[in-house]
């Protein structure tokens, strides 16, 4: 396993459109799986997209059981999820903090909607079906984003709910960049 280094918004390939991934369960995925993994644990993530990593592929991961860039997030099962779709539930759409890995030190308010069933494929192709709400709603929906060349602050409505973590948030880690 290795920590890959994470793209920063600016860098043109976070702005393509990610290619299906055709093969599973084979050594390079895995690999790419446990790089993954690896990363978004080295800096406290609850989600990482391959394209994140400059990998152009439909394959996201998220999922924690405590996170400190997010203390008061509920858990989010650990999940892989490759070539996603993603389908509201409603109309209804909630307001929320997000950060993200390549926009290191800044927070803003995006509107996502409440609920969502999501469905794709895990690494050894298996399908995942599933309807969720919440926290675990916005960070496939964040991730997700990635895929299709979306970062957050591309999403944000008000600019004045836009800014730095350490400013914002003055009670969250100062050794953590996002």
């Amino acid at each position: 396993m290795a920590i890959r280094e994470i793209l920063k918004m600016g860098d043109p390939r976070l702005l393509r459109q990610a290619e299906p991934v055709q093969q599973f369960g084979t050594p390079e995925m895995d690999v790419l799986i446990a790089d993954m993994f690896e990363t978004m644990r080295a800096v406290n993530g609850a989600g990482l997209a391959a394209p994140q990593i400059g990998v152009n592929l439909q394959l996201v991961i998220f999922g924690f059981k405590k996170n400190q860039r997010y203390p008061d997030a509920p858990e989010v099962p650990e999940t892989v999820l490759i070539n996603p779709t993603l389908t509201p539930l409603s109309d209804e759409q909630d307001e929320g903090w997000e950060g993200c890995l390549s926009v290191p030190g800044l927070r803003g308010v995006v509107p996502r909607w409440s609920r969502l069933r999501y469905e794709g494929v895990d690494e050894k192709g298996n399908r995942i079906d599933r309807t969720v709400d919440g926290f675990h709603a916005r960070v496939v929906q964040h991730e997700c984003d990635h895929l299709i060349g979306v970062l957050y602050p591309m999403r944000i409505k008000d600019f004045t709910r836009f800014g730095f973590t350490e400013i914002l948030f003055p009670e969250l880690d100062p050794n953590d960049d996002d």
